[in-house]
């Protein structure tokens, strides 16, 4: 199972080389001998992964078809309601909750059979960009231990990357599938807003969060990804579009498809770029080249102004959502003389310092006289950065830059410094302003050892191009070939 992509395990499936059963378990002793090492899962379904593995078995040998998704084990990251499975979003605030219904992409992977072996670690409410900011553990990073993996989604990047399961799934807010994919050297989609149901992912920025898949090769994110997009009554934002098979789009080259230009963003490289992410990334863009794509650089001026529109508009809206932890629902409850008192000292000791000074940061720019001056302008710059996005398709098909400006640091390094973290999503966040899709593909090692991302960017519902702009990338380095030794 660590080595298999969804297509060979199938076939073992199919063939009865292995069942499903065998291969659940296989994913749970990985659990089991890597977790003291990684912390990637905050809960662990063993008992579920049993049970949906033999239903699979059953349909086999009952002479049933499966589909391709049916038997192979997937993490969850745990701010997606799973159905009398605690969903806690690394949160004291939310340590007991169990959903009494399922979100849309939990229900559609249940679906499709695949195998769920645990809910994965996340910064707290997705919040950070280190997975350090969880409630209950640090994941570490299964190329290096003492380093991070990168978040939010940390968690469930570590899983795909240390074989703990074959897919996974995580959110993207500002950056938080793409940035640990790259810190973790696996694939990581953010796919465009609106593409994949939010019903029952627990709200950070309503208008920013998407959930996408992370894999170990660019075939399974596409074979992942066709099993969750779609339109969903449930959620408003959700998108009326047809969903093509993406595995389609999968050719080694361009030539044979009428070639593709690539746009190289310039303001993404300079100063507070490592040295070997500028040469990895560089050396990406060369073979892209070779493979029979046109080069050009574009420039996005508002690229820069992505970082601070967001860090206001993302706060502004999780002080909106987070205001229904107010101890009266559901969740964390301190007993307290009155109201007041119980609202206060439930939040007060149920929400970690980051959510604290994101709820705090986002409440002072939508008050009264403060409105105008903070919240209004970085909407004005997002659409400054949505149109710079706009102008640039115009002339591109496709646009590349770093995933990170920094290969996988150590634990602690910038948990005292909120900025140097923020910085972290610098390459990320106008995507997400944008509401574009994103894929960032390994792309190379540092002199430590540690990988490097490159990040693609495609037009509104252009997954398409961009799976096979990966693809061919992905096929010719086979960078997704090497993995961690823990």
């Amino acid at each position: 199972m660590y080595q298999g992509s969804i297509r060979e395990l199938h076939q073992q499936l199919v063939t009865k080389e292995r069942s499903a059963v065998e291969i659940a378990q296989e994913a749970l002793a990985q659990i089991e001998k890597i977790e003291p090492k990684v912390h990637a899962f905050l809960s662990v379904t063993a008992d579920l992964a049993l049970a949906t593995a033999q239903q699979v078995d059953d349909k086999i040998a009952a002479g049933e078809d499966i589909g391709l998704l049916e038997g192979i084990p997937i993490g969850i990251k745990d701010n997606m309601c799973t159905k009398g499975i605690k969903t806690t979003c690394a949160s004291q605030i939310l340590a007991n909750f169990v959903p009494p219904y399922e979100s849309t992409v939990t229900q559609k992977l249940k679906d499709a059979g695949a195998v769920m072996v645990g809910k994965t670690n996340l910064d707290e409410f997705a919040m950070g960009s280190s997975t350090e900011n969880s409630a209950f553990q640090v994941t570490a990073n299964p190329w290096d231990t003492a380093r991070v993996p990168g978040g939010s989604s940390g968690g469930s990047a570590a899983a795909v990357a240390a074989g703990e399961c074959v897919v996974a799934l995580g959110s993207d807010t500002g950056g938080s599938i793409r940035q640990p994919a790259s810190l973790c050297g696996v694939v990581g989609m953010k796919p465009t807003y609106g593409l994949v149901s939010r019903f029952g992912l627990v709200a950070f920025g309503s208008s920013l969060d998407q959930i996408g898949p992370f894999a170990r090769s660019v075939e399974d994110a596409a074979i992942l990804l066709g099993a969750i997009a779609g339109h969903d009554p449930a959620d408003s934002t959700s998108l009326k579009v047809e969903i093509p098979d993406y595995t389609k789009f999968l050719k080694p080259d361009f030539k044979s498809t009428g070639g593709l230009k690539i746009g190289v963003i310039k303001e993404t490289f300079g100063e507070g770029l490592d040295t070997s992410v500028t040469k990895a990334v560089q050396k990406a863009i060369a073979q892209l080249e070779e493979l029979g794509a046109e080069v050009v650089e574009i420039s996005c001026p508002r690229f820069r102004y992505g970082l601070p529109a967001y860090y206001i508009i993302a706060p502004s809206e999780a002080s909106a959502n987070l205001a229904r932890y107010d101890a009266v629902k559901y969740g964390m409850r301190q007993e307290a003389d009155n109201l007041v008192d119980m609202y206060t000292s439930t939040r007060a000791s149920g929400f970690g310092k980051e959510v604290k000074r994101r709820i705090m940061l986002g409440t002072y720019a939508l008050s009264a006289g403060y409105y105008d001056a903070y919240y209004l302008k970085a909407q004005k710059v997002r659409t400054l950065i949505k149109q710079d996005f706009e102008k640039a398709f115009a002339e591109v098909d496709v646009l590349v830059c770093p995933t990170s400006p920094t290969t996988a640091f150590k634990a602690g390094d910038k948990t005292t410094d909120p900025l140097s973290m923020y910085l972290l999503d610098l390459m990320t966040i106008p995507v997400n302003l944008a509401g574009l899709p994103g894929i960032s593909v390994p792309c190379g090692f540092d002199e430590q050892g540690l990988p490097i991302g490159l990040q693609l960017i495609g037009n509104v519902l252009r997954e398409d191009v961009l799976f096979h702009a990966a693809y061919a990338y992905e096929q010719a380095m086979k960078w997704h070939k090497q993995q961690p030794s823990l």
